[in-house]
């Protein structure tokens, strides 16, 4: 299977028991299944401010009275579909983040309704939305004196730190659920729009449970601090292929590290330009693999006079390591286009005919 940089596709789905992932906006038209769920690309990072905390709770209470005033639930419709969902006030000026797939429903022209912890409601509109990294923001007018969320730094989280989330399962607003950090680094297939696919890069996995409704809420660590997006849900299948319900443990959540980076975009511009490399490219077979004695992923296309192709790299490379780490999946190149922005560079290393050789890749904007 051959899989562009620009246009992310799904693989096939590992063997876990649990077999799906869901995403965790209430949408009244049903869940939305994704396609798989993939191994963490690191375990572990250093500590730093913002993460001092390392035992497995939190003081639940505390973090509710301080950071629930930021939290708001969301209802997005259009006609008589609809769903809801949360999001969090990132500047007082009424901005507020939350999943794209939470407010969609209210693209052209659907109505979309914000409740606050205090009771109170506001419209709202789109400011801009990105359905590649499933992140958007929206603005509510008339409201004064909104307490916007602390932000944290999703680099300094360690595995089995405690977190707490907030927001508004089957749309019960004001709702607190704790646990602790399971596992980072994960990639998260979610469908996308037209038939495309969201991926969640550099994922956080919680135990703390996450359900519908609690897309684009809070996942805050102990300081209260936000530290991810909760976006999407683990979920056993039913004997009938469908989804199960209710939390089991498994939820997602995408580091805010990202997704203040992509708010402050659309804030700026009210849309998100991603950064473009290139290349098609496809993993190595386990035959060719053997053969080779190389592992990683071959270059299938380069787009003439683009990133990759001014780089020097060719069609037939075998490109082995990406940004330092090996080569293993389209993933990895695929999150390089969403993390990164147009002007940063990317070292590629690679192998042509048995010689071993390392590009250097400006990325350029996405048209």
């Amino acid at each position: 299977m051959t899989a562009s940089s620009g246009e992310p596709r799904g693989r096939r789905a590992l063997p876990l028991a649990l077999g799906v992932v869901v995403l965790i906006a209430a949408a009244i038209a049903g869940a939305l299944i994704a396609n798989d769920v993939n191994s963490p690309s690191s375990a572990t990072t250093t500590t730093g401010a913002g993460a001092s905390a390392t035992s497995s709770s939190c003081n639940a209470t505390s973090i509710a009275a301080q950071e629930l005033p930021s939290v708001v639930t969301i209802f997005a419709g259009s006609g008589g579909s609809g769903g809801v969902g949360s999001g969090e006030v990132i500047r007082s000026e009424g901005y507020i983040l939350t999943n794209n797939h939470v407010i969609s429903p209210a693209v052209g022209g659907g109505a979309l309704h914000v409740v606050f912890d205090d009771g109170s409601t506001a419209n709202a509109t789109i400011t801009g939305r990105d359905p590649l990294t499933d992140l958007a923001v929206i603005r509510v007018s008339g409201k004064s004196g909104l307490r916007v969320i602390s932000l944290g730094n999703s680099s300094n989280l360690r595995i089995g730190q405690g977190v707490v989330a907030l927001g508004a399962p089957l749309g019960l607003s004001s709702t607190v659920t704790s646990g602790i950090v399971s596992a980072l680094g994960r990639t998260v297939h979610v469908p996308g729009e037209a038939s495309q696919t969201a991926l969640l890069i550099d994922a956080v996995q919680t135990d703390a449970a996450i359900n519908p409704g609690n897309s684009g809420g809070a996942l805050v660590d102990c300081s209260g601090d936000l530290i991810g997006v909760p976006t999407a849900g683990a979920s056993i299948p039913s004997p009938s292929g469908e989804a199960g319900g209710g939390s089991i443990g498994l939820g997602f959540a995408i580091p805010v590290n990202l997704a203040v980076k992509v708010a402050d975009e659309i804030v700026a511009t009210g849309t998100v330009t991603h950064a473009f490399i290139g290349i098609q490219a496809e993993p190595l077979s386990a035959s060719a693999t053997r053969e080779s004695g190389t592992q990683g992923l071959r270059v299938t296309a380069v787009t003439a006079g683009g990133p990759a192709a001014s780089a020097g790299l060719r069609a037939g490379d075998i490109i082995t390591a990406i940004a330092g780490q090996a080569a293993q999946s389209n993933d990895q190149l695929i999150a390089i286009t969403l993390s990164k922005r147009a002007g940063d560079r990317v070292e590629v290393g690679y192998e042509r005919n048995g010689s071993k050789a390392t590009a250097t890749i400006t990325l350029a904007a996405r048209s």
